[in-house]
């Protein structure tokens, strides 16, 4: 039997298991993303549970992604907040930014990291596209949602794309999408988006160094796969 705790309501909880006293109890460390965030938000909606909230927000916009991720107005769209819950997820992750920064950097030099990275997007309902930026040494130095929904050229438009590029001087992009079914062969739309995208980088000059499809428990490089990067 699978358990039902992810819609549990808070008051439905054991006192030890509720966020807040476990971290007074036993401090941070002993609480998972999405029950800090539970901490953060306080409360949920009228629709959800503040904890049904918490693990909404971590599993569709991903850890790294929503860590970098500054635009309110963004957060209120993409992940369906208020303007006071985007706001307080805003700020609390940029506070943690300025007072520690990252404890670790990441490096992405290969399809088999970029998977190692981005691998829980194999539990999204929904094809999310994400921009992983990355300087001279492949370091990241953001990671952006940049559409929700089935790809094509239309909803991921270069400027998309690259604007974020832009904003963070980036010098390469890796593109990372999942396939909902499980299987990361590419489809016709994916190749068609990717050699949009292959072009326009070199009139922005600005490297896409691959587009890698996550599935379950195994990716497809695109790179690899295809001809696109040989033209």
């Amino acid at each position: 039997m699978s358990k039902k705790s992810y819609n549990l309501r808070i008051r439905d909880l054991p006192e030890e298991d509720k966020p807040r006293e476990k971290l007074r109890k036993h401090g941070p460390a002993a609480l998972k993303n999405y029950e800090l965030m539970a901490v953060i938000l306080g409360k949920g909606t009228r629709r959800e549970g503040v904890l049904e909230l918490s693990q909404r927000i971590m599993a569709q916009y991903g850890d790294q992604a929503i860590f970098s991720e500054g635009d309110v107005e963004k957060i209120e769209k993409v992940l369906g907040l208020s303007p006071v819950k985007a706001c307080q997820v805003v700020a609390a992750f940029e506070l943690g930014k300025r007072l520690f920064g990252r404890q670790t950097e990441v490096f992405l030099r290969s399809p088999e990291e970029v998977f190692e990275y981005a691998k829980d997007m194999a539990r999204l309902k929904q094809e999310h596209l994400r921009g992983l930026y990355l300087d001279t040494r492949n370091r990241l130095i953001r990671d952006e949602v940049i559409t929700i929904g089935t790809l094509n050229e239309s909803l991921a438009h270069p400027r998309e794309i690259f604007h974020p590029a832009v904003e963070a001087h980036a010098a390469a992009i890796i593109l990372v999408h999942n396939h909902p079914s499980g299987d990361p062969y590419p489809s016709r739309d994916d190749i068609e988006l990717t050699k949009q995208i292959y072009q326009a980088s070199k009139i922005m000059e600005i490297e896409v160094l691959d587009h890698v499809i996550v599935g379950n428990k195994r990716y497809c490089s695109l790179k690899e796969s295809t001809e696109i990067w040989s033209r």
